[in-house]
């Protein structure tokens, strides 16, 4: 593994995310989770432009209560479901000719999430300052997009290599 760093990487995995995800095969587990908190932290970041233009339009809902609302999502639920997604992958492709171990499923999912995260930024600022539009829906599609092919390349290159 190459001592890149973290955000050189994140700026390859939108080139070639099959490579880096790879290169980082054999992390340990606390690097994993070390990596999906710090997406999801970036993931709640992103959030705040949108919930403080939705409570100034809507003051029934303070701004503490909407961030307050999303911490407990972002932070506590998501992980959880990221953990039972990877679980799921892993246990699917043993149905495939080219399964892959629940590591390598989590390490694939995670890093596309961080991976993502620059997007999702942008996605977040679109939301708080533009608001519902074509530019929210074009930032938020190639969040989704981009999470899609560098998770994809990045399981791709964890079977290829076995």
């Amino acid at each position: 593994m190459t001592r890149a760093g973290l955000v050189p990487r994140i700026i390859e995995s939108w080139r070639a995310p099959g490579r880096v995800v790879n290169s980082l095969r054999g992390l340990p587990d606390r690097a994993l989770i070390a990596i999906l908190m710090s997406a999801m932290l970036v993931f709640l970041i992103a959030q705040a432009p949108q919930h403080a233009r939705d409570a100034h339009l809507d003051p029934s809902v303070p701004l503490q209560a909407r961030m307050g609302g999303a911490l407990l999502a972002v932070m506590f639920m998501m992980p959880l479901l990221a953990y039972g997604l990877a679980a799921l992958v892993s246990i699917l492709s043993r149905l495939t000719p080219r399964p892959i171990d629940g590591q390598d499923s989590r390490l694939a999912l995670f890093w596309a999430l961080l991976a993502v995260s620059p997007a999702m930024l942008l996605a977040g600022l679109t939301a708080g300052l533009i608001g519902p539009g074509a530019a929210l829906t074009l930032t938020r599609a190639v969040a989704g997009l981009g999470f899609l092919v560098i998770w994809g390349a990045g399981l791709g290159a964890l079977t290829r290599t076995e």
